[in-house]
């Protein structure tokens, strides 16, 4: 394989929102759930989001577990993943959680003049924050530049956490080898909510399906994994 094995993770309601339109984070898994989220997290060379997510959750996208930092640890391997986000205008704010935590570092995955938008933003960062880069994934991003620049930074295993627009991305562009998905048991039933992704031309339909994996239940969440028949795990 010449791209990163791609898991994308996601939670949401039975009717496919992955949050309500207030302004507080609806929670959508239990811990048991958010305890599997964290291995898989730390079995993962990268974790990439949309810059929507960014601005919506400021998440500092850490492996939470000190027993799973210090396993990646021994293996030689930063405590925590590389971070990426995705943004088509390159406006992002410097002092988000997701720059100044962790201990690998992260690449803004731009295009056009969002290049030199977010150079301008990132620029004189103290040198004890964390590194950053901008990389050049396309005029507008897509998922194929994301993974090409990811490949070339030695980065076999990536995590997909959103939002909808970039799982629509990554989905449309049939760049996805597993997906999977927490439901939890309730509906949100508001047309404002954001969805798990939006209409496009998927890759994965009827004639060409994913494959179920597994099915389960946390607790009250039900658990499903999919796999694309063609993947082949490095791991």
């Amino acid at each position: 394989m010449d791209r990163p094995y791609t898991i994308l993770s996601c939670a949401m309601s039975i009717d496919g929102r992955i949050d309500d339109a207030g302004p507080d984070r609806l929670r959508l898994s239990n811990d048991a759930d958010f305890a599997e989220i964290d291995a898989l997290r730390a079995e993962c060379d990268a974790i990439l989001v949309g810059a929507g997510t960014l601005r919506a959750d400021n998440p500092r996208l850490l492996v939470r577990s000190p027993e799973l930092r210090s396993r990646r640890r021994a293996e030689g391997r930063p405590e925590n993943l590389l971070k990426c986000v995705v943004t088509r205008s390159g406006d992002v704010d410097p002092a988000a959680r997701f720059f100044t935590t962790g201990d690998a570092g992260a690449v803004v995955h731009t295009g056009g003049a969002g290049l030199r938008t977010a150079r301008r933003a990132l620029a004189g960062r103290p040198e004890d924050l964390p590194p950053v880069d901008v990389a050049d994934a396309g005029d507008p991003p897509t998922a194929k530049g994301v993974l090409a620049d990811l490949a070339d930074r030695g980065v076999g295993r990536l995590l997909v956490e959103g939002g909808g627009h970039i799982h629509t991305m990554f989905l449309t562009e049939g760049l996805v080898d597993e997906l999977r998905v927490a439901v939890a048991p309730f509906f949100v039933g508001e047309e404002d909510a954001p969805r798990f992704v939006l209409p496009g031309p998927f890759a994965f339909t009827p004639s060409s399906p994913l494959r179920l994996a597994e099915a389960r239940a946390l607790g009250d969440v039900a658990v499903l994994r999919y796999v694309a028949d063609r993947a082949g795990d490095p791991a």
